[in-house]
């Protein structure tokens, strides 16, 4: 399981520790990741995802798990998520035609 979320992409960084004495020790900055379960008003369904906290706001300040997907682009999200937002944007597009 790779240290990447499913939604945004982000992922983990690498950089250097600075001492006082201005020694560089090189560190890698994990994501804030975290298991949920969103739901899908669309699909009328529960999906599991692991995002990051960041991204976890910003999924509710679009207005849910569906808001978000439709509007994300192909190239940050996962293999997973791309597939559940070929989803969403079908059944969407039957309920309104």
């Amino acid at each position: 399981m790779s240290r990447r979320c499913e939604l945004t992409g982000k992922g983990v960084q690498t950089g250097n520790l600075v001492s006082h004495s201005n020694r560089k020790t090189r560190t890698r900055f994990l994501p804030n990741l975290v298991n949920v379960t969103l739901a899908s008003d669309a699909l009328a369904r529960s999906v599991r995802l692991r995002v990051s906290a960041a991204a976890l706001r910003s999924v509710e300040h679009r207005g849910g798990l569906d808001g978000f997907l439709v509007k994300a682009r192909d190239t940050e999200l996962s293999d997973d998520a791309r597939a559940l937002k070929r989803e969403i944007v079908k059944k969407l597009a039957t309920a309104t035609a």
